[in-house]
């Protein structure tokens, strides 16, 4: 008798994908995997798969006739033209109701294009970010999916199986139609983007601005990961700190060359809130900071010709560290605010509907920027889903004030020091500009009409204005 079909279908067999897939079959279900590269295919087969029900097609057509119809299909593939490849070469082996699922951190533009695409032939379509890298993958992701609604409900349970709990709650839900899942896991990495370049801030300050070794720090993040700086990535700050370079015999961070790449989510972050006029600076400023740390040539050759402050630290280090902890946690205020300050503006846009407590909800566990101070996030939203900026909530915006003083020491120092730390900086103004009443833009609308007859609106007068300025 022939085996029963697959409840799921896998493209992809790259780290995340066989990952996955091990996560899928440790929960009991039947997955089928394909993977253009049959070599890749037979070695996860022999290597890793073991006594599980995973079955490979080394077609596109075989694989599909592995799978329980109406079929699921999830493509654990390189965003872009890759995705469009699979969609193009699977389809002719699809029916109508089957379902697709691209996992790759596509632009959700892509994913708008994509759904229309497959709409027009009687498919369902979803895309859905997973994050937590391949350890979330195999152990339990934070799974932020949208699109089909009829097409979630169909794989919800097996969703729910594999993804992180925190207290019993899988970190999964359905976020809205269209793009949302794809949208908020880009916001998710925008996040992820500035919480890493403000941890790398603070890093430099105590490396160079106070002279600890690697071990020295590393005790430091680890005593900050037991307080309400509590996250994955303080706590893999600690780690990594930690690690020795077993060739040379010296902490190993110390050995990997200061140019950071990325693949693209952060700077698609920036370019939407600037569309949709949202400010995000700490996001921003850290993709910049990337963009600036590959110019390693250039950097080298200005160290040699540009001088700043001699770094001498002339304060009390014990309290210049209880400082620096401070303006970390209020960095991370700042930047999960700006994220879910745009997500908020993009579900109006676009129509996704999304609950921000929700999604705070899913970045409990799992997820690259799961922290201790989601739960006052989710609480913030839950006292008022209305909520327009996380410093707008009574206790965040308390929690911030009360380290407003040592985000400004530490930034003064910084600058005394001449060490960048443009998150904390521009964590700072973003503050001191959303709590001003009036802000010099006044001045700039002034500017725009003296050159460009932009016209400006006055505050005792509805309308638009316009002066000649000269009598040029």
């Amino acid at each position: 008798m022939s085996q029963p079909g697959c409840d799921l279908g896998v493209i992809g067999l790259g780290v995340m994908g066989r990952n996955f897939v091990l996560n899928l079959a440790d929960h009991g279900f039947a997955v089928a995997v394909y993977n253009r590269t049959a070599q890749k295919t037979r070695k996860f087969l022999d290597q890793e798969v073991g006594p599980r029900d995973i079955r490979a097609g080394y077609s596109l057509q075989e694989f599909a006739g592995l799978l329980k119809k109406p079929r699921a299909i999830i493509m654990l593939v390189a965003a872009g033209q890759p995705v469009d490849a699979v969609i193009r070469e699977v389809m002719p082996f699809l029916e109508a109701g089957d379902l697709l699922i691209d996992s790759g951190n596509s632009h959700f533009t892509d994913t708008n294009r994509r759904a229309k695409q497959v709409g027009g032939k009687g498919l369902l379509y979803m895309g859905m970010g997973i994050s937590g890298g391949q350890a979330g993958a195999r152990h339990g992701p934070s799974l932020m999916p949208g699109g089909s609604k009829a097409g979630y409900e169909r794989i919800r349970p097996m969703l729910e199986a594999v993804a992180a709990k925190v207290d019993g709650a899988p970190c999964v839900a359905y976020l809205g139609p269209g793009s949302a899942g794809d949208y908020v896991k880009m916001v998710h990495n925008g996040i992820e983007y500035g919480f890493m370049e403000l941890i790398a801030e603070t890093y430099d300050l105590l490396k160079r601005g106070l002279g600890l070794t690697p071990g020295e720090i590393k005790d430091i993040y680890q005593g900050w990961n037991r307080s309400e700086l509590n996250s994955f990535l303080v706590g893999i700050t600690a780690a990594i700190l930690g690690r020795q370079d077993e060739g040379r015999g010296q902490p190993l961070v110390e050995v990997i060359l200061d140019q950071a790449k990325q693949k693209g989510t952060g700077r698609w972050t920036s370019w939407d809130a600037m569309d949709l006029q949202v400010g995000t600076p700490t996001i921003d400023v850290a993709v910049m900071m990337r963009d600036l740390s590959g110019c390693k040539a250039e950097r080298l050759a200005a160290s040699q010709v540009l001088q700043g402050p001699r770094l001498v630290f002339g304060g009390d280090r014990e309290r210049f560290l209880a400082k620096l902890k401070n303006a970390l946690y209020a960095g991370m205020i700042v930047t999960y605010a700006q994220g879910l300050a745009l997500l908020r503006k993009a579900s109006e846009a676009y129509g996704y509907g999304l609950d921000l407590e929700t999604v705070a909800r899913l970045w409990r566990g799992g997820c690259i920027i799961r922290a201790a101070l989601l739960e006052d996030i989710r609480a913030a939203f839950r006292n008022r889903p209305d909520l327009a900026n996380l410093l707008l909530d009574p206790h965040l915006g308390q929690e911030f004030m009360a380290r407003q003083t040592d985000l400004r020491d530490v930034v003064g120092a910084a600058a005394e020091l001449g060490l960048p730390a443009p998150a904390l900086m521009v964590s700072l103004a973003y503050f001191d500009a959303y709590r001003s009443a009036r802000l010099p833009a006044n001045l700039i609308q002034a500017q725009r009409d003296f050159f460009g007859a932009h016209t400006y609106e006055r505050v005792d007068a509805p309308g638009a204005f316009h002066t000649t300025w000269t009598e040029d």
